[in-house]
């Protein structure tokens, strides 16, 4: 079964169904015409909570992990950049 788009009103009155669809792919509702929400079974919720990256891991796992940065804050209102070195 491929995911299917649920307008609010549909979703709301056909739950019981929209559910049993989550076990098949996750299902997205709309509102107004505009993707406000996706519901997803248990399980591949839990398979994608589990396979997330903490922001530690992500940021050892950087090319630039060795870069030191100055995290003073300037009290100047001037616009502000970015260097990146050479």
């Amino acid at each position: 079964m491929k995911p299917q788009v649920w307008q609010l009103q549909q979703a709301k009155a056909r739950l019981s169904e929209l559910i049993r669809s989550t076990a098949h792919a996750p299902q997205t509702i709309t509102l107004r015409g505009e993707e406000v929400a996706v519901v997803l079974s248990a399980a591949k919720y839990r398979e994608l909570a589990k396979s997330r990256m903490s922001l530690y891991d992500f940021l050892q796992g950087s090319p630039f992990k060795d870069v030191e940065l100055d995290l003073t804050r300037s009290r100047s209102t001037e616009m502000r950049s970015i260097n990146f070195g050479d």
